[in-house]
């Protein structure tokens, strides 16, 4: 019942907000501005000092259509004449003090300009208030247990707002969206550290006697169901997000389960639910080590922060388009290492339900080193999650049949290349990981000769340019010991001239002393001897190694 009964109210709101909507005051008559809250005792002002003695004092609210007005109060001669029992003077003594304001509790229907008439003789004091009526929802009620906060406030008539906003325990200021006339701002796994006091601003469209007003609301966490979700979710251990015991989030059935894999270091999508939510948890466990599920990425939208990942699991990062996180719509890219395989759980919070999607990862990895044995050359292909794969294998471009292969143990599978490559052996070589569910994923590695090796698209440095380096070094080591050789034999032929010269006009007769001769000093690199020959022969040249006849 109390259900219809909000659901009424808020018809009733939207029909006024409606019915004011096209109105812009360009020719109002209000002399002030002031917003209440549902439900909450409060004042309208309305003060004249100089006002006092026997006055007559009515507040009349000028209903729609223009025109309708309805007697809220009337007093005069000190006494409350007529009016509805919930509207009351707020000070008993008005004939003295001059202080004529108007005190009740709002309700729906208050809202709207409202009309303070004071007279007093011929002297009249009227002012006119243009009242608001703020309505504030929590959920769920204070105190609160484990999950999450919802705040929404509206305001009627909405034409005169300028903006609202939320602020959070200590002035911290939080992000809200407009929903119809609702704005809205939400606290995911509210916990010990987010009770306090909450507050609602309004700022008006149009000048009033002050810039904005505040609003605060008082919420608390139910001790007593402190929550075991958080605990676990802060120590990184399940159950936490949608297993959460205490929590009041409703788990959606029918979990979406994906099986997949993907090659090492190359950027790999992780889907989550597909619907749109206010905050995401990712939690990633390894299964081949038995280990624990850890809570390895955290995002809430309306904080906008982000828990920092926890040391040693995988590395995640939100999705860009199609996906936007800060609108409530969640992807992850992955780019993983051999580690990383496992079962990747993401759970959407929307309010207070949760949605699961799981992703069972499987990783292709594909190295290249050298054997035990120097004649041979190793590729290995390593995969995990091995749970979910059917078989791995080798192929060749050049080949068939396959490589002949061989597994060390489990997760990995080898080839040996004999060394030195040759054409035979030189080209792609592909493992590829065939999953239980018919998928396929390939790690390509290539080996060109003599030895250069590509593997997951980078070269290894090849030989061939410090060859090419060496081959340009021969024509000019071949030029240098040329110009060395011609340079010595010029050196040479200028050293017998100069030998020749001198020992002719050192003896005036070459036969007189031949010994001498042989005792001279070579002159450059060529010892020549000259002794008298026979028949034409004037002159025979003697061999080093011959011995003299002279």
């Amino acid at each position: 019942m109390e259900f219809d009964i909000y659901t009424l109210a808020l018809l009733y709101y939207w029909m006024a907000s409606f019915i004011h909507s096209g109105q812009t005051l360009t020719d109002r008559e209000y002399d002030d501005i002031i917003v209440t809250e549902l439900g909450r005792p409060t004042t309208l002002p309305c003060v004249d000092p100089e006002m006092t003695g026997t006055v007559t004092v009515s507040w009349t609210k000028h209903g729609t259509p223009k025109g309708m007005e309805k007697l809220l109060l009337s007093a005069s001669e000190g006494k409350v004449s007529s009016g509805p029992p919930k509207f009351s003077l707020a000070d008993p003594n008005f004939l003295e003090s001059g202080v004529f304001s108007l005190l009740f509790v709002p309700k729906i229907g208050d809202q709207g300009l409202i009309t303070c008439l004071v007279e007093k003789q011929e002297r009249k004091l009227r002012k006119v208030i243009l009242h608001a009526l703020l309505t504030v929802t929590m959920v769920p009620a204070s105190p609160l247990p484990y999950g999450i906060l919802r705040l929404e406030a509206s305001v009627v008539p909405n034409y005169m707002v300028g903006s609202i906003t939320w602020a959070g325990p200590g002035g911290t200021p939080l992000r809200s969206e407009v929903r119809r006339m609702e704005t809205l701002t939400k606290i995911p796994h509210f916990n010990q550290n987010d009770q306090g006091t909450y507050v609602c601003v309004i700022q008006p469209k149009y000048n009033c006697s002050v810039a904005n007003f505040s609003f605060n609301v008082e919420v608390k966490m139910d001790v007593s169901r402190e929550d075991i979700g958080w605990q676990q979710e802060r120590s990184n251990v399940v159950p936490c997000g949608c297993d959460a015991t205490v929590a009041s989030f409703t788990k959606v059935p029918n979990d979406l389960q994906i099986s997949t894999g993907s090659v090492a270091n190359r950027t790999h999508p992780l889907a989550c639910p597909p619907y749109k939510g206010d905050s995401v948890l990712v939690r990633w466990e390894n299964l081949e080590k038995r280990m624990l599920p850890k809570l390895v990425y955290q995002y809430d939208r309306w904080r906008d922060s982000t828990a920092p990942p926890v040391e040693g699991s995988p590395l995640l990062q939100l999705a860009g388009p199609p996906y936007n996180a800060h609108s409530g719509f969640f992807s992850f890219l992955l780019s993983p290492e051999i580690r990383d395989a496992g079962v990747f759980t993401c759970d959407v919070f929307h309010d207070d339900k949760c949605y699961r999607q799981k992703t069972t990862l499987s990783v292709l990895k594909v190295e290249v080193g050298p054997s035990p044995t120097s004649s041979m050359l190793n590729i290995s292909c390593r995969y995990s999650g091995i749970s979910q794969v059917k078989r791995v294998e080798w192929s060749h471009q050049n080949r068939s049949g396959r490589p002949r292969s061989f597994s060390p143990g489990p997760g990995k599978i080898n080839v040996n290349i004999s060394l030195p490559i040759t054409a035979d052996n030189a080209g792609k070589y592909t493992c590829t990981m065939l999953l239980w569910n018919g998928q396929v994923i390939e790690a390509v590695t290539i080996v060109t000769l003599p030895t250069t090796v590509e593997s997951a698209g980078v070269a290894a440095p090849s030989l061939l340019p410090p060859l090419s380096a060496l081959l340009l070094l021969v024509p000019l080591v071949a030029a240098a010991v040329g110009v060395l050789l011609w340079r010595q034999r010029h050196i040479s032929q200028r050293g017998i001239e100069q030998s020749l010269s001198r020992h002719s006009w050192e003896a005036e007769n070459i036969y007189e002393n031949p010994e001498d001769m042989r005792l001279t000093s070579p002159q450059g690199s060529v010892y020549m001897d000259l002794k008298p020959g026979e028949g034409d022969d004037i002159y025979k040249e003697l061999d080093r190694s011959e011995p003299s006849q002279c």
